[in-house]
């Protein structure tokens, strides 16, 4: 059954770029020209999905009226026959059909993805977090949706983590099924490198089947008051398998301030219009402190 359905948990508080967040959400932060949550939202679209759902909270309409046609600026831009701006402003209210729903509070990632349980229905749908940015050959999401295909179940991104990776992520314990695909056996929620089982980390890449939302209604929240998307994938395991799937390709964490300016510059460096300038001041830059 193809993925039709993409949902986007955007409803931080976006804690790690304050102050820059605490008037505009850290989803509409621009990497290079393109806000953040776009690149995901491209991805997404790459892969042949048609309908997103955003998970949205207070302060956050900015979201929803940046992929919400803009008939002023649209008229201005036509006016000053400004065609290119024109064509790609338009371009961006058709990229998908968008849902934009409220959580009103941040009880988890869990908690986020089951505010669309209404919205999926019963079908297999991905998720996708808008804090990584990939830069893959064959879109991240799209790796997933394919595994998918083949398997009928639901699968993980994975990568390879270091140590300090193992108190940031998910890991899971795994039992390798082919090059990229493993079994997942097990899986811990930041265990620090003592407690991993591997060094396959989970990376903000999801495809689910619809019996996700009934685990996580069971999954009681932890020590902060939080459902973690891993307690309720664990319940999962009783009753079906999951797979994780080694990804090919690059990712940035720019939900991390580094990992913002590692995306833009290096993102920047494969723009033709940027690419010869940047190297040439980064140059410019390492030969001053030489």
């Amino acid at each position: 059954m193809k993925i039709r359905k993409a949902v986007i948990p955007a409803a931080g508080f976006g804690t790690r770029f304050l102050p820059a967040t605490k008037s505009q959400p850290k989803e509409m932060l621009p990497v290079i020209d393109k806000p953040l949550i776009q690149y995901c939202v491209e991805e997404a679209v790459q892969a042949g999905i048609e309908s997103i759902a955003v998970i949205t909270s207070r302060g956050k309409s900015s979201m929803e009226d940046y992929f919400d046609r803009s008939p002023e600026l649209e008229q201005f831009l036509k006016e000053k026959k400004k065609l290119d701006f024109l064509q790609e402003v338009r371009e961006i209210s058709k990229m998908a059909e968008f849902v934009f729903i409220r959580q009103k509070q941040a009880l988890g990632l869990g908690h986020a993805i089951l505010m669309a349980e209404g919205y999926v229905g019963q079908e297999p749908f991905a998720v996708l977090l808008p804090d990584d940015i990939f830069d893959c050959p064959r879109p991240c999401i799209q790796q997933l949706t394919d595994a998918f295909l083949e398997f009928k179940a639901s699968f993980l991104v994975l990568g390879r983590v270091d140590e300090e990776g193992t108190k940031k992520y998910g890991i899971v314990k795994p039992k390798q099924v082919s090059e990229r695909v493993f079994q997942v056996e097990d899986m811990i929620e930041k265990p620090g490198p003592e407690k991993a089982f591997s060094d396959l980390g989970i990376l903000g890449r999801y495809v689910f089947t619809p019996e996700i939302f009934e685990a996580i209604k069971k999954t009681a929240p932890d020590k902060k008051g939080e459902i973690q998307i891993t307690d309720a994938i664990k319940l999962i395991l009783e009753i079906q398998p999951v797979y994780g799937y080694l990804f090919e390709g690059i990712r940035y964490d720019a939900g991390d301030k580094f990992g913002f300016l590692q995306a833009t510059i290096e993102l920047a460096l494969k723009r033709p219009e940027f690419s010869q300038k940047l190297r040439k001041h980064l140059e410019s830059l390492l030969s001053l402190t030489e």
